[in-house]
């Protein structure tokens, strides 16, 4: 399930998220979320017609991350991602606070969204609006990543529920293993039998 908090200029998606390393097979599990952009769009049809909406530029994502074999709720794996490139992320930021205290940190993140969006290289035009609504909304939003945060998910038969949309994404990280012996297949066995995108 996706759940996205959607404003004038932006919009914060928060999901569940189960990612393979592809370097060493480990496996990752926990809440992400992203900073978008909305991108205009023109009026269709009459006063009351429903309007098209297109949230698709990335800015920024937060992955508060355990990992499979960790600690559940120790976020051994939570890091993020200051900026993009087009449409691909930077490297991961391990910043300390994000392992410590994840979702104070992220309060603190959404605390100041034009200031987000500045590091990210994409500042806002109708900063003062977004930046205020979304400090208004942000216990609300960090009480859906918490209610998709690792330790909600208690099974691969959950996780994979919650993630089965990105299923054809888990393919793609299963066919670039760089050590697939490692891979814990018990774990992996609900992605592995769904049929990768064709």
């Amino acid at each position: 399930m996706l759940h996205a908090f959607v404003y004038n200029e932006t919009a914060i998606l928060v999901r569940h998220w189960f990612e393979i390393s592809v370097k060493d097979s480990h496996l990752e599990h926990g809440v992400r979320l992203e900073l978008r952009l909305r991108e205009p769009q023109p009026h269709r049809g009459s006063e009351s017609a429903s309007q098209r909406l297109v949230v698709d530029r990335p800015l920024w994502r937060a992955d508060l991350f355990d990992r499979v074999d960790g600690t559940p709720g120790g976020f051994e794996a939570a890091h993020y991602h200051p900026r993009f490139s087009g449409d691909e992320p930077c490297e991961r930021d391990w910043a300390e606070e994000i392992r410590a205290t994840p979702f104070e940190w992220l309060q603190g993140e959404l605390s100041d969204i034009a200031a987000v969006a500045e590091r990210a290289g994409a500042p806002l035009s109708a900063a003062a609006a977004d930046a205020e609504q979304i400090r208004a909304d942000a216990p609300e939003i960090v009480a859906v990543a918490r209610s998709r945060a690792a330790i909600q998910c208690g099974s691969a038969e959950q996780c994979f529920a919650w993630t089965q949309d990105a299923a054809p994404l888990v393919h793609l990280m299963l066919e670039g293993l760089k050590q697939p012996d490692l891979l814990d297949r018990e774990r992996t066995a609900p992605w592995l039998a769904a049929q990768p995108a064709g």
